[in-house]
């Protein structure tokens, strides 16, 4: 299986060349919510002061997606950063924030970060929600925070993503468990996703 990583921990993450040369920082993930994907990255200098790059970082350029970096095969695969949003949105305009039910209408919370795999897939396979009072009881001040598989289907339906109740059968308190928890899903973990 490839690690599972959170889409917030890709934050500054560099971005290198196969051939070892640092090319950028990574600003945003860029999702399609609808398709669980990462669809690219917008893009950073490396400098301190540097600010936003006019370049992003489409998936199809990335070779794999590491623990420690983004590698690429070269510079050549950047493109302009304006074009590859035209129809995406960052995973903070788009998922951070948004309410989370099954489809029978259960609360389950609001979304904190997404997890996606690593490797070459970039696939969402779940999510870090804060979990409400009625899908997990508890003091609303303290309230848990918990990884929450995506289910074989994710449908998106306005600021709102709705999962099938049997995806949420099953959480984990840390990202460890939840690797666990998808990794012994059967049928639901192959190193891709339909």
């Amino acid at each position: 299986m490839s690690e599972l990583m959170t889409a917030r921990s890709l934050t500054t993450r560099p971005v290198v060349t196969l051939g070892g040369d640092a090319v950028a920082h990574v600003k945003d993930t860029v999702c399609d919510a609808a398709a669980s994907r990462i669809t690219g990255f917008t893009l950073t200098g490396r400098g301190l002061l540097s600010g936003p790059m006019k370049e992003g970082l489409p998936w199809s350029a990335v070779h794999a997606l590491g623990h420690d970096a983004v590698m690429i095969r070269d510079r050549r695969g950047l493109v302009a950063a304006a074009a590859m949003m035209v129809h995406q949105q960052t995973l903070r305009a788009r998922m951070l924030g948004a309410r989370m039910v099954t489809e029978t209408g259960t609360e389950i919370g609001t979304v904190l970060d997404v997890v996606v795999a690593g490797g070459t897939g970039g696939w969402v396979v779940g999510f870090r929600v804060a979990a409400s009072r009625g899908f997990l009881p508890g003091p609303t001040r303290h309230r848990r925070r918990v990884y929450v598989p995506r289910g074989d289907k994710l449908l998106v339906a306005g600021r709102a993503f709705v999962l099938p109740g049997d995806a949420v059968r099953h959480v984990a308190d840390d990202l460890p468990g939840f690797t666990s928890l998808v990794g012994g899903v059967p049928g639901y973990w192959k190193g891709s996703l339909p």
